[in-house]
C-alpha cells in the first residue's frame, strides 16, 4: 500500500527547485517506495517567484511567507531551502509544527542553529535529512565499505579538496552570502561543510584540528534588485565581503589518521573540483566529483611502486542501479538529490534513520566553528570543546 505524503518547499532559488524535481523523481526510480510525496505548497519572498514554481512544477499552493506553510495541514514534510540565516527560525518552526525537515547545509550559521533545529526535530518526533549530497554517490559509498573493511589497511591520512570559482568574479554582487550576520562563515560553511561530513563519513570522528582563512577579494557592488545564485553587479556601492573566502585545516581523526582539508570558492579556472584522496597501510581510494562514478584504487603488497587502477561503480555500489543497469553509465548531480529525497521518505515510512540527519549536521557544525577559532587563536582546537 502506497500513501501519500504532502510536502512543501520554503525558498526556491536553484536549490528550491532541485529538491521539487527529486520529488517528483523519486517514485520513477523508487517504485517499491511507501510513501508519494505530494507537491503541496511553494513559498518564497520574492514577489511572483513561488506563483512561477508552482506553475511549473505543479504546487497546488503558492505563498510569500513562510509561517503559512507551518500552519498548513496538508503539508507532513518541508524541504528548507531558503538562505542559510533562515535555516534555524524555520527549522524549529517546522519541527514544533510536526512537520519532517530535509534542510541544506550548514542548518544555521552555528553549531548552537544547528543544534537548536535538532534538539527540536527530536523533541518532537520529526525525521530529517541533510544535503550532504555528496556521501550519496555510490562511489563514494564503496569507497566507504573499501575503507571500513580493510581494503586498504589501516588508514594513515586523507586530503579533502573543495575548489570552486563561482565567487571568482570580482563583481560579483554582495549578496547575504558574503554577510556574516547573515551568511555565516562563508566558504565554510558553503563547502568546507560537506568536507567534514565526507572525511567524517569516511575516516570517523573528528577530534581537534587547526585552520587558516583569508578573505581574497574585500570588496564587491551591492545589488540593486533580487538576485538569485551568483548574479553579478556593477555600478553599485561597494560593500565588505565580511566572510571567508577561503580555508585549509589541518584534522586529527579519533582513529589516529590525520588530515588535510582545503576549501576555496574563488579558484579561478576550479569548477567544482571536489574529491577526496584515503591512503592507507596497504593502497589508497581516490574520488574526484567531476568524474563521479569513477574511483581510482591501489591495493595489494607490493607497498612501493603500487599501480592505481580505475573502477567504474555498477548496480551493487550504493543507490546505482536505481538509476543505471550497468557499470560506466553516467549519474549526475541532480541523481544525488534524488537518493537524498528517497531517504529522507524512506526514513519517515519506516520510522528509522537512513541517510545524513541533523546528527550529522550538528557533527559537521561543530568542526567549523572549531575552524572559526582556531583561525582566530592560531592554535590547535578540540572539535567539540566550546560548542
Amino acid at each position: 500500500m502506497v500513501d501519500t505524503l504532502g510536502v512543501a518547499v520554503v525558498g526556491f532559488g536553484w536549490m528550491g527547485r532541485v529538491h521539487s524535481q527529486a520529488y517528483a523523481r523519486v517514485r520513477h526510480h523508487y517504485p517499491k517506495l511507501r510513501l508519494r510525496p505530494e507537491l503541496v505548497t511553494v513559498a518564497d519572498e520574492v514577489p511572483g517567484r513561488a506563483e512561477e514554481a508552482a506553475a511549473q512544477f505543479g504546487f497546488a499552493t503558492a505563498v510569500r511567507d513562510w509561517r503559512e506553510v507551518a500552519a498548513d495541514p496538508r503539508v507532513r514534510a518541508v524541504s528548507i531551502t531558503a538562505p542559510n540565516f533562515l535555516h534555524r527560525e524555520i527549522g524549529v518552526a517546522m519541527a514544533e509544527a510536526g512537520k519532517h525537515i530535509w534542510i541544506e547545509k550548514p542548518v544555521g550559521l552555528t553549531v548552537a542553529d544547528a543544534r537548536a533545529v535538532a534538539d527540536a526535530a527530536a523533541k518532537a518526533g520529526m525525521h530529517s535529512a541533510v544535503g550532504f549530497n555528496y556521501r550519496n554517490a555510490p562511489a563514494v559509498e564503496a569507497a566507504r565499505e573499501l575503507i571500513t573493511s580493510g581494503g586498504i589497511g589501516t588508514v594513515t591520512h586523507v586530503r579533502v579538496r573543495l575548489f570552486s570559482d563561482y565567487a571568482a568574479h570580482p563583481q560579483g554582487a554582495l549578496t547575504w552570502r558574503y554577510e556574516r550576520e547573515r551568511g555565516g562563515s562563508g566558504v565554510l560553511g558553503d563547502l568546507a561543510s560537506h568536507g567534514v561530513d565526507l572525511a567524517r563519513y569516511l575516516l570517523g570522528d573528528i577530534t581537534s584540528l587547526t585552520a587558516d582563512t583569508a578573505v581574497f577579494v574585500p570588496e564587491r557592488a551591492r545589488p540593486t534588485g533580487a538576485t538569485a545564485g551568483h548574479s553579478l553587479a556593477s555600478g553599485g556601492e561597494l560593500g565588505p565581503v565580511e566572510n571567508e573566502d577561503y580555508v585549509s585545516c589541518l584534522l586529527r581523526f579519533a582513529s589516529g589518521a590525520r588530515g588535510v582539508l582545503e576549501a576555496c570558492r574563488v579558484s579561478v579556472g576550479e569548477q567544482n573540483n571536489y574529491g577526496f584522496e584515503v591512503h592507507g597501510t596497504k593502497g589508497a581510494v581516490f574520488w574526484d566529483f567531476r568524474r563521479m562514478n569513477e574511483l581510482g584504487v591501489s591495493r595489494g603488497d607490493r607497498y612501493q611502486d603500487q599501480p592505481v587502477s580505475t573502477v567504474y561503480v555498477g548496480p551493487g555500489e550504493g543507490e546505482y542501479g536505481a538509476f543505471q543497469p550497468g557499470a560506466a553509465n553516467a549519474m549526475g548531480y541532480d541523481d544525488l538529490k534524488v537518493i537524498e529525497a528517497y531517504r529522507f521518505l524512506r526514513s519517515i515510512a519506516e520510522g528509522t534513520a537512513h541517510g545524513a540527519t541533523l546528527t550529522d549536521a550538528v557533527h559537521s557544525a561543530a568542526a567549523l566553528d572549531a575552524m572559526a577559532r582556531s583561525a582566530e587563536s592560531g592554535a590547535w582546537v578540540d572539535v567539540h570543546r566550546g560548542g
